[in-house]
């Protein structure tokens, strides 16, 4: 069947006469629809029948494809009273089909396809979503970076390539996918996940069954698409499923990884997005059930969505040259380039943070212990001979002896379902800031190492002085907490710290806003949008569902109870009525924080957050000894 579908779309098609042609050459693609990504990173799924995109076709290339854009994310912009959004497609990416296996058309027996077309939104005359930030980065960089190259020369000629020459700069990007599988309505048993991870049995072993299956299955339809996986494996969370009545797999519960090939920063970011799409219809197909959440599960590892960045220039012979690679891979690091590249990412790490971990989600993966990059603060190898891969830090350089091209930074920070459109145009805005730097103060890659290698306390030109950016070693063991906090900054722990931070680091928010790639207004609604979804989880799903667990929490009368399980059991009911329980004389931890919500004390509500998940663990350990020492 595969050899007969169709699945992409390449840029140099995405033109209506071409593409009516192959749409009257596939009648199994019955629909077309307008792929556009709000600020919340949600895709929307405008479904039209192919028989109406046909009649005018050219109108989609036109912009001239309404929606009511007060039902996506765009708080501030598309509003109630203003709410017209039109859809303008992307020709410069290719355009998938998606298939739905279990709707077959009758006349070629072929799943019935929908040809998704990535789509610009815009609002009055301006492109106001997330595809149309990450094109306008790209725009910029190619823009300014040959202006900069041309005016400050020597670094480039050092590398043997001639300016002049340049014909183009490529945004080379690619994403890694972790997520979690299980078999429907199966809970997790905490205590056995934990010890696995402990362990080590999972990490990178062989799949079995329905799972190998439904993972193979992926990585074929991601070849299919294009995308060229690079890898499908086991990642450390899991336990060992069991054998059901029929031979089959019960009790599954995994966690796996798929990576694919590197390519243009907003081709990343779709591949992404359809990778998403793909894995999770191809393990559903299969009985089973995926989450891309960035922690599904307390005290088990959770899910990240490393980012990988480069910038490389293609030359009028066609060839195509990476600008972090140094002249001598045997004498330094990095390029002048890449050392800018890498010292803008962490300098101006509180403002593109923002756009990378933004949801309650996310914060409750970024915990020390879990290979989670908490501080802000880079690795770049103990020598140039050996390169390393230090997890434990925020950004990792990358680097083959024998490869020149695939130098690169791994940013280990955003997860499964950060938006990547917004995360790479932020990345790469701090890194043009970095860059400007390097090249306009001549500095050799020998003396941006130096400055990028300072100590908390040493001045520096670029860099602030109070910090440190790089360690190569475990920044959980080498250091205590207040240790890391005074050495790379005190990282936020909720969203509501992120954002406040666009406000408290006004010049790095402004790295951000340089060239109107991140316009004014698309932060604002951007920022409204995270703190509508912070606020709405906490007080009607996260507060509900620890009300539960507090709740279930209770004495068992039919155990045998000696002195220190009655102590035990009264420190549980204590913790229990700190949280939940009012009094006339004393407000519970709940009462408290969903009151400053409602009063929008947006400060008071992160301290009181960051309390009751302090106290629910507390409370959970608690009643876990507790209840280990009942007969």
């Amino acid at each position: 069947m595969a050899a007969q579908l169709l699945y992409y779309i390449t840029p140099d098609q995405c033109k209506p006469e071409i593409l009516k042609k192959i749409l009257h050459q596939r009648p199994e693609i019955k629909f077309v629809s307008m792929v556009g990504v709000d600020l919340g990173g949600n895709d929307t799924d405008a479904k039209i029948p192919t028989a109406v995109f046909l009649k005018d076709a050219d109108k989609f290339f036109r912009g001239e494809i309404h929606t009511d854009g007060s039902s996506v994310v765009l708080p501030g912009i598309a509003t109630l009273n203003d709410g017209k959004v039109d859809f303008e497609a992307d020709t410069s990416v290719k355009w998938f089909v998606d298939y739905n296996y279990e709707h077959l058309d009758p006349q070629t027996r072929l799943p019935v396809g929908t040809l998704r077309i990535p789509s610009f939104l815009i609002h009055g005359t301006k492109r106001i979503d997330s595809r149309s930030v990450l094109r306008r980065v790209e725009e910029r960089v190619n823009r300014e970076l040959i202006d900069l190259i041309r005016r400050h020369p020597a670094s480039l000629l050092e590398m043997g390539i001639m300016p002049d020459q340049i014909e183009e700069i490529l945004l080379t990007s690619a994403t890694e996918l972790e997520f979690w599988v299980k078999t429907p309505n199966e809970k997790a048993d905490i205590e056995q996940l934990t010890v696995s991870q402990v362990l080590q049995e999972q990490y990178w072993k062989r799949t079995k069954g329905v799972v190998r299956t439904a993972l193979e299955y992926s990585l074929l339809l991601l070849e299919a698409y294009g995308l060229e996986p690079e890898m499908g494996h086991k990642e450390v969370g899991g336990v060992t499923a069991q054998i059901g009545q029929d031979g089959g797999l019960t009790h599954v519960m995994e966690q796996l990884e798929v990576t694919w090939r590197y390519s243009s920063a907003l081709q990343a970011a779709d591949n992404q997005l359809l990778a998403r799409i793909v894995i999770k219809e191809a393990f559903r197909r299969h009985g089973l059930e995926v989450t891309f959440m960035a922690k599904p599960m307390e005290r088990v590892a959770g899910s990240g969505g490393h980012a990988h960045v480069g910038l490389s220039a293609k030359l009028k012979d066609g060839s195509v040259r990476n600008l972090f690679t140094p002249a001598d891979l045997s004498k330094d690091f990095l390029s002048p380039i890449g050392w800018g590249a890498l010292m803008g990412i962490l300098k101006n790490y509180e403002a593109i943070g923002a756009f990378i971990t933004a949801s309650n989600d996310a914060f409750n993966r970024l915990q020390p212990g879990f290979e989670a990059p908490v501080c802000i603060v880079a690795s770049v190898g103990h020598d140039v001979t050996l390169p390393s891969r230090n997890r434990t830090v925020l950004v990792g350089l990358i680097r083959e002896q024998n490869n020149p091209a695939a130098t690169r930074f791994e940013v280990r920070s955003p997860n499964p379902h950060s938006n990547n459109y917004l995360a790479l145009a932020a990345l790469y805005q701090g890194m043009l800031d970095g860059i400007t730097y390097a090249l306009t103060s001549g500095r050799t890659s020998a003396e941006l190492e130096r400055e990028f290698s300072k100590n908390p306390g040493e001045p520096a030109v670029y860099l602030e002085t109070d910090r440190a950016y790089r360690s190569e070693e475990d920044v959980f063991e080498a250091y205590t907490k207040e240790e890391r906090d005074r050495r790379f900054g005190v990282p936020p722990a909720t969203v509501w710290e992120t954002l406040a931070n666009l406000e408290r680091y006004p010049e790095k928010t402004a790295v951000l806003t340089a060239g109107d790639v991140f316009t004014k207004q698309i932060i604002k609604s951007y920022s409204l949008a995270m703190l509508n979804q912070w606020m709405t989880e906490l007080c009607d799903r996260i507060l509900p569902e620890n009300a539960e667990v507090i709740r279930s929490l209770s004495r068992d009368e039919q155990a045998v109870h000696n002195a220190l399980d009655e102590e035990r059991w009264q420190r549980v009911h204590d913790l229990r009525c700190r949280l939940l329980k009012d009094r006339p004389d004393y407000t519970s931890l709940f009462t408290q924080l969903r009151r400053a919500i409602a009063e929008k004390n947006y400060s008071l509500a992160s301290r009181l957050q960051l309390e009751i998940d302090a106290e629910m663990k507390k409370v959970k350990q608690l009643y876990n000894e507790y209840k280990k020492n009942l007969l």
